[in-house]
């Protein structure tokens, strides 16, 4: 087994420099906090950037750096300021945090961010690689390093990655703007499992790998070449011990030894008893919706001016990226709101807001979060939002009030809060009001289920979740029932071909041979592909015969002249060593009339979808539509197609994006075993890649060797990857 690799944007550690020497100071909070069961002991490394940029860093003082992060598990990754100029406050927050938190006006799409942030994930991922073995298992965090999984696949094929990402993954509508969408995907397509908070943003990623990559996908697993990605929603917990058992400490506190911000809070309620405060604790970001909460208590207090004097909002922002222009004409707007409203409102007893712009210790967070009647959080888009599970896990006697954003991630998981839409004032005003004279038994009974689910689903059951999925991926082959087409399994066929005396090959087309084309007839076989069938053809004791749903005219006309044996539209029609076309089976056309009308009103009704007309048989070709449109009206139709064939001789076939009505008795299998009994063959392979070929796997023999091409379940004994796989398994044959 193994050691765990974690890789985030910044090590979990600070480190200070002082007189020459350094000390590495562990983070509290946050993810530092939720690794902890998973980075401990000589097992474990977590990779990031130290805080400290080249510039910052005395070349003295090199060695001693990496020696007090090596004692704490770590190592670093070295960025100058430059590189954290472009990959840190340029690509990753002026472009995917606005874009990701569905802000489309703050977004700047600059060639210059993107080419930094590629070469600093890529720093990232040589680090891994440098300091990593085939059997290690990697974890990845969030937005900065979205393409690191696919760049440390490149070099450990074979590696268990995961990704967690802690914001929103945003709509297919917004995440298409990004001019770099494809390879943003791809990065994270790297990984073996991808893990969002809520199921909404794994919905949305979903969504966009279909569309834009034309990827399968099946409930939430991925397929992609020789692999399987997983997408799963893990909700991150927080500590809840730690707050839980601050806010006991606290209670316990006699007046002697409670903080100058306590004593504060004590004097006020002490003076007016009756009013209740409000507390809004947040980073100073535009998607936390922090100018929009003051704009909202303002409307509160003049529908409502009966709670004047009654309540006092305390707002709590942490300074966050102040460099970026967006920060700080937002800091300036909360400034100028704040100073307004409290000009306009206070009187000689009483000002509504109390704003505090710094960043406070653990010790005062507890203050406010006991001494809070209301905790009232509104973020405009939050990945989760940890501070209502915070204020939760505080309230020791289940007093209190959440009223939290249906926008925040967390949102999900704590219905008995009081849930909000922060663009709705009229809401708010009101959701304050209730949250004013709600009864104790209210809020204990609301709150007594909330503390008892953060406690069950803490932030290490969180992590421990994600490893467990991530090392149930190792074991690939469990999804299957074909096994993976190894160099052994390979060379062991090659040898049993090469003694074989009689040979019979059935390949499939479309798919195998060749790739999907949006026009099946512009998917012309190329040079590559004659030379290779033409030497199988040409050999001595074999007997190839190509084996499609294709029309014979197509076929004719690609492969008549190379006198190769041809099997078309699915069993019907058989042209052996370039004899013209014969009926393998006595089929009826008569019921086409019939299907017809109902498909060309479903491609009326579904743009980019087309009817490609056989002698025999009816196909519905939805490649080109919307992915979740085209499975939307191919599910729909499948049952339209159902009811009207009833009992006749008459089947739909459920192919690679197409859908095909034919006669029941033909099929690639009952084809493949009538050629079967034509000659004595030691030597029978069949490979194809969708639905029609199944019939071909399950009715050959035993003993013949069968390949699936894709990872779908399927009754072929092997599986290849890809087209380019099997071609490479042919040449094996010559």
């Amino acid at each position: 087994m193994g050691k765990t690799i974690i890789i985030s944007n910044r090590l979990p550690v600070q480190l200070q420099i002082s007189n020459g020497t350094i000390t590495a100071i562990p983070s509290v909070g946050g993810l530092a906090t939720g690794m902890k069961s998973v980075h401990s002991g000589s097992e474990s490394l977590w990779i990031g950037w130290s805080g400290l940029t080249d510039e910052d860093t005395p070349p003295e003082l090199e060695g001693n750096i990496d020696k007090a992060l090596a004692e704490h598990g770590c190592a670093k990754v070295n960025l100058n300021a430059q590189e954290i100029d472009g990959f840190y406050f340029g690509f990753s927050n002026r472009t995917v945090w606005p874009l990701f938190h569905y802000f489309l006006e703050y977004t700047e799409f600059e060639l210059d961010f993107w080419e930094t942030y590629k070469s600093v994930n890529q720093k990232f991922a040589d680090a891994i690689i440098e300091q990593s073995d085939e059997d290690d298992t990697i974890w990845v965090h969030d937005y900065q390093l979205m393409l690191v999984p696919q760049m440390v696949r490149e070099k450990r094929p074979d590696t268990t990655i995961g990704f967690f990402l802690h914001i929103p993954f945003p709509s297919y509508e917004i995440f298409r703007t990004l001019p770099w969408r494809e390879e943003v995907l791809e990065g994270l397509l790297g990984s073996d499992l991808i893990g969002f908070h809520t199921y909404d943003y794994e919905r949305h990623f979903l969504s966009s790998v279909r569309r834009l990559l034309g990827l399968d996908v099946s409930f939430n697993d991925i397929y992609l070449g020789n692999r399987v990605i997983k997408v799963d929603s893990f909700p991150m917990g927080i500590d809840y011990k730690k707050f839980r058992d601050a806010a006991l400490k606290h209670d316990s506190k006699g007046s002697k030894d409670r903080s100058d911000l306590q004593l504060r809070l004590d004097n006020h309620k002490a003076s007016a008893p009756d009013t209740k405060l409000i507390l809004s604790i947040d980073r100073l970001d535009y998607s936390k919706g922090i100018a929009k909460r003051l704009n909202a208590f303002e409307y509160f207090l003049k529908k409502y001016p009966e709670f004047k004097e009654k309540v006092r909002l305390i707002i709590l922002a942490v300074p966050s990226r102040s460099n970026v222009p967006q920060y700080q004409l937002l800091k300036k707007e909360i400034d100028e709101l704040v100073g307004r409203i409290n000009g306009e409102l206070s009187t000689v007893n009483w000002t509504p807001i109390w704003y505090f712009y710094r960043s406070l210790p653990f010790e005062s967070l507890i203050d406010l979060y006991t001494s809070s009647d209301i905790a009232w959080l509104t973020p405009l888009r939050d990945g989760m939002n940890l501070v209502a599970k915070e204020y939760i896990a505080t309230r020791t006697d289940q007093t209190g009030v959440l009223i939290l954003s249906e926008m925040a991630g967390s949102a999900y998981e704590m219905n008995e809060a009081l849930l909000i839409n922060p663009n709705n004032f009229e809401e708010q005003a009101d959701t304050l009001k209730q949250a004013f004279y709600m009864p104790v038994d209210e809020q204990v009974s609301r709150n007594s289920f909330l503390q008892k689910r953060l406690e069950r689903y803490n932030v290490e059951v969180w992590a421990n979740e994600f490893m467990n999925a991530l090392n149930e991926k190792r074991d690939i082959g469990k999804a299957f029932i074909s096994e993976k087409m190894s160099d052994k399994i390979l060379s062991d066929i090659q040898d049993n071909y090469g003694s074989a005396k009689k040979r019979l090959l059935f390949l499939d087309y479309d798919g195998t041979l060749a790739g999907f084309h949006k026009d099946p007839q512009k998917a012309s076989p190329d040079e590559e592909l004659y030379e290779l069938l033409d030497e199988l053809n040409s050999q001595e004791n074999t007997t190839m015969f190509l084996i499609s749903g294709r029309d014979k005219q197509t076929f004719g006309r690609w492969f008549l002249p190379k006198k190769y044996n041809m099997i078309v539209e699915h069993g019907v029609w058989i042209s052996k060593e370039g004899h013209d076309f014969k009926m393998l089976e006595q089929v009826k056309g008569e019921w086409m009339e019939k299907i017809r009308p109902v498909l060309e009103s479903f491609v009326d009704r579904t743009p980019g979808s087309f009817i490609e007309e056989k002698n025999y048989s009816l196909a519905w070709h939805y490649r080109n539509t919307d992915p979740d449109f085209g499975e939307k009206r191919a599910t729909e139709l499948n049952t339209v197609l159902r009811s009207l064939i009833g009992n006749d001789d008459i089947s739909v076939l459920n192919g690679n994006k197409v859908m095909e009505v034919k006669n029941s008795n033909v099929n690639k299998g009952r084809a493949a075993v009538r050629m079967l009994g034509e000659d004595d063959y030691d030597f029978v392979f069949a490979i194809g890649d969708d639905w029609t070929d199944e019939f071909m796997f399950q009715e050959l023999p035993s003993s013949a060797v069968t390949v699936k091409v894709g990872l779908q379940k399927t009754q072929a004994k092997y599986h290849v990857e890809s087209t380019k796989k099997v071609r490479e398994l042919l040449k094996r044959f010559i």
